[in-house]
């Protein structure tokens, strides 16, 4: 009886571990803009030195709005520079299922640095949250795995 236990306990854990996960950050990520619910721009993640970092590799603008717009909000070296092709993904770390890191991401419409979490969604590999905050006071938004 006891073998049989050990076996059925053995089999439950393999099985578990043939459960296909895609909990991959890096790849190509469809933003979504928080106030219209339209896709903002796509944001290609990639790994460098065990750190996470983003560039945005396409915007979604009316026709009627600049294409490829500056960040005239941003400090520093990014002042005036295109946001098309900007990292705003900085260094971020693994810790456990997320990655994270303070001013870890820029937001190029208020030219503004937060601490940020990355995290895929765990009932839905295919959606990130990314959460931007300061202190207590965040916003998640939801990506979407571009396939």
């Amino acid at each position: 009886m006891k073998l049989l236990f050990t076996g059925i306990i053995a089999m439950m854990i393999f099985a578990s571990a043939m459960i296909p996960t895609n909990t991959d950050v890096t790849g190509s990520w469809k933003t979504i803009d928080d106030e219209t619910g339209k896709a903002k721009s796509i944001v290609k993640l990639y790994k460098k030195d065990g750190k996470l970092y983003g560039k945005i590799t396409k915007l979604f603008r009316a026709a009627d709005e600049e294409q490829n717009p500056l960040c005239d909000e941003c400090e520093g070296t990014l002042h005036n520079k295109p946001i098309l092709g900007m990292q705003i993904i900085n260094g971020l770390e693994l810790d456990d299922d997320e990655w994270e890191g303070d001013d870890g991401i820029l937001d190029p419409k208020n030219g503004k640095l937060y601490d940020c979490k990355i995290w895929v969604d765990e009932d839905d590999s295919d959606v990130l949250n990314v959460r931007g905050y300061i202190g207590f006071i965040y916003r998640t938004q939801t990506w979407h795995r571009i396939k």
